[in-house]
């Protein structure tokens, strides 16, 4: 609404405008979370849909990914009771003495996510598959939803086939199934005369698993860094040439073009939605977050608040800017979940020695055994979920 001076407006005209004004505010900040969702409805088309969502109010923007934790008292959504959760992500079944990190909600610049809801996730979804393609972060966040969905349904009944690459859980009464597929680097990797071969220029073996899905979450990044005992691969092989090693960047991004190709031709966007979860950050090093504060600490053990504020101090991940450049230049570019740096602020929502894959002597040397790199569930993956089910629905 605006307002003109003007010379032929009486005291009574401009009375009864600012007493107009002052009655609608209240109704436009109460209905603030929905008018700020509006501009998420059509952002699903072949063309559109991977863009980061701009939801409008009031001529300002927000962006999902910038914002800051909030506690709040109704959270979690669903308890460590959930029957999916793997061992090594139950921090509550396994001894984890504080709870503070489960109390927490991410609230983005300018505007509230909607409360995620089981019952709609399914009622939308009904009939369709939802599938999360990647490594063990994959898994984290294919767990958190499946009990993110059961909470919403308790009584429902269900059904999990686990399995190795491909695990699915099927929601009976709606028809709908959501699954794992385990590909660390999303391109193949086969044993050649008992030799592990990482194929940067072929993914053949894995995708046809993934064809015809109505939902695909991909995520690589952690396992292309590894060396020593944890590398997961003998030599490379690009262009029909074996390598010991290579920048493990540039091996990224060779994995990744050819991730992307398989994208753009093989998947029909007007009926699949894609997405690619961006790196989730590790907290191995307290430097990065105890800036100008001394610390004795070597790894994330002990930490049970978030970082405050909106910005992390430490370093943005390298593996970002290679698949940004990659995404760039697809013909039909996935939705990036950018949880990078919301995710970074989380310093307290690792497992750190609560894991059920720690022996008692592990447990007993957290400066060398604390996992921080996967999340507690419940935790923040279920934030994650959130985003998921914003930029899908609304």
């Amino acid at each position: 609404m605006a307002f003109h001076y003007s010379k032929s407006a009486s005291l009574l005209d401009y009375i009864f405008f600012f007493f107009t004004v002052l009655c609608l505010v209240p109704l436009q900040f109460d209905n603030a979370s929905a008018v700020l969702l509006v501009g998420l409805k059509n952002q699903h088309g072949r063309h559109s849909y991977h863009k980061k969502p701009i939801l409008q109010a009031n001529q300002s923007s927000c962006s999902l990914f910038m914002g800051s934790w909030v506690r709040d008292e109704t959270y979690p959504i669903y308890s460590s009771s959930c029957s999916i959760i793997d061992p090594e992500f139950n921090c509550q079944m396994y001894g984890r003495p504080d709870s503070d990190y489960l109390k927490y909600r991410w609230k983005p610049a300018n505007c509230e996510l909607p409360r995620f809801n089981g019952l709609e996730f399914l009622l939308k979804m009904r009939g369709k598959t939802v599938m999360f393609v990647g490594d063990s972060l994959g898994r984290n966040q294919w767990q958190s939803l499946i009990c993110m969905i059961s909470a919403g349904v308790p009584q429902s009944p269900a059904q999990f086939q686990k399995g190795d690459p491909l695990s699915t859980f099927k929601f009976l009464e709606y028809g709908v199934s959501v699954s794992f597929y385990r590909a660390p680097y999303l391109v193949d990797i086969d044993s050649v005369q008992g030799k592990r071969v990482l194929k940067l220029d072929d993914i053949s073996g894995h995708a046809n698993a993934w064809r015809g899905v109505d939902v695909l979450s991909f995520n690589t990044g952690h396992w292309w860094t590894h060396k020593g005992a944890l590398q997961g691969w003998d030599y490379m092989e690009l262009g029909g040439s074996l390598y010991q090693d290579m920048d493990r960047l540039a091996a990224l991004e060779q994995g990744l073009r050819t991730w992307s190709r398989w994208v753009d031709t093989n998947v029909d966007t007007s009926r699949t939605r894609v997405f690619f979860q961006s790196i989730s950050p590790t907290h191995y090093n307290p430097s990065d977050w105890s800036t100008g504060a001394a610390t004795t600490a070597k790894s994330c053990y002990g930490e049970t608040s978030p970082m405050t504020g909106n910005t992390y101090p430490g370093t943005y991940p390298d593996q970002m800017n290679v698949i940004k450049t990659v995404m760039g230049e697809m013909k039909y570019p996935p939705y990036l979940l950018d949880i990078t740096l919301l995710s970074a602020m989380r310093k307290d929502a690792h497992p750190s020695i609560y894991s059920g894959d720690l022996t008692p002597e592990q447990r007993a040397n957290p400066d060398h055994s604390a996992d921080c790199s996967h999340w507690c569930l419940p935790g923040l993956p279920d934030t994650w979920n959130q985003l998921f089910y914003t930029a899908l629905f609304f």
